[in-house]
């Protein structure tokens, strides 16, 4: 697979330098003084989104859609990806759509919005509301307190709005959106891999419970 990003491949980190707490915007490092379950006190240091909206459980969502089109039930279901550049790890990242909560939205809504701002996509929630919304999930809970939530949406190819997505970026975000056959999700992950990108663990993690699935027979 050859490495073809239109904007991320051309950037490159210039250099990596300290951080004062009291100048960061986004996230901060704390030390937690603790007890462990044998009474010892201990310290953790660990990191800390600065922009968590007052009142919201989470910082954020992902967003796995699924394109399908109702006129061709035959065809393969494909779920929507993106190829972005991220500086801590200097390296084009496969992603699912995500973005930040903002003030006095539901978990829906932000997944909404963010996949529209991102992809064009008009999404709507799946039907079954026990599967609409995952559960609180951490991202790296040994580091920091970044949670998620991930919502299951579908986007129906056959809407007009869809034919020819338009994404609406923000002028310093540079994401290139394409889709990918869900269930060659596994293999499509190792082929970027193989190819120099970066896999976001909600990707990886997906893909491999798609890939548990298959192996044995769950589904």
């Amino acid at each position: 697979m050859p490495f073809a990003d239109k904007t991320s491949s051309r950037s490159k980190v210039v250099k990596t330098e300290a951080l004062d707490n009291k100048d960061a915007k986004w996230a901060t490092l704390v030390k937690t003084t603790y007890t462990d379950p044998e009474g010892i006190e201990r310290t953790w240091e660990s990191g800390e989104r600065l922009t968590r909206p007052k009142g919201c459980d989470i910082d954020g969502v992902g967003v796995a859609a699924i394109l399908q089109d109702p006129a061709k039930p035959n065809d393969e279901p494909r779920i929507v990806l993106q190829k972005q550049w991220r500086p801590p790890v200097n390296a084009t990242v496969i992603e699912v759509p995500a973005g930040l909560m903002d003030p006095g939205e539901t978990p829906v809504m932000c997944a909404i919005r963010e996949l529209k701002e991102e992809t064009g996509y008009v999404g709507e929630v799946v039907a079954d509301k026990t599967f609409q919304v995952s559960p609180i999930m951490f991202n790296d809970p040994g580091f920091c307190n970044t949670n998620l939530r991930m919502i299951h949406v579908t986007v129906d190819m056959s809407r007009p709005e869809n034919q020819n997505p338009q994404p609406e970026l923000e002028e310093n975000e540079f994401i290139e959106t394409f889709s990918v056959p869900i269930k060659n999700l596994w293999d499509e992950c190792i082929r970027f891999a193989q190819a120099g990108y970066a896999i976001d663990a909600r990707v990886g993690t997906l893909a491999e419970g798609i890939e548990f699935a298959k192996r044995w027979n769950l589904a």
